[in-house]
């Protein structure tokens, strides 16, 4: 028999943007060349070959994030114990919506995500690096 769900994903996400700063994509384009922030893309490897990124970003997947900000962790990442903002995307919001409230909670402060995610990076003109052919 299968479990019921009671709580959905977009019931999930909608209660993590109460909680956390986002940022409209053309905010975020004004706000990604300043030093205090930090840009976190959290997508996987495929997307960020397939579509790009925003220039400057630092890549590390969802299912890391809270393993590379826990500095008690084996496999913490020392630009987590930046003092910036952290500014997190995804493909559309979502995922970066859930990890902005997982990082706040775990007490990385300010966080912020971007509403959209790279899909309404892209559609505001923003930059977009593209891997280097082979």
């Amino acid at each position: 028999m299968a479990q019921k769900i009671t709580t959905g994903c977009k019931a999930l996400c909608e209660a993590a943007e109460r909680e956390i700063e986002t940022l409209s994509a053309e905010e975020a384009i004004a706000r990604a060349g300043d030093d205090d922030v930090a840009i976190i893309d959290l997508r996987d490897i495929r997307e960020l070959k397939r579509e790009g990124w925003i220039p400057g970003s630092f890549h590390c997947p969802r299912g890391m994030l809270e393993f590379w900000i826990d500095p008690q962790s084996a496999y913490h990442r020392e630009i987590f114990a930046d003092d910036k903002c952290f500014m997190f995307y995804c493909a559309g919001g979502m995922r970066s919506a859930l990890a902005a409230q997982s990082a706040q909670n775990m007490g990385l402060k300010p966080v912020c995500h971007i509403a959209g995610g790279f899909s309404a990076w892209r559609e505001a003109g923003g930059p977009v690096e593209m891997p280097k052919p082979k």
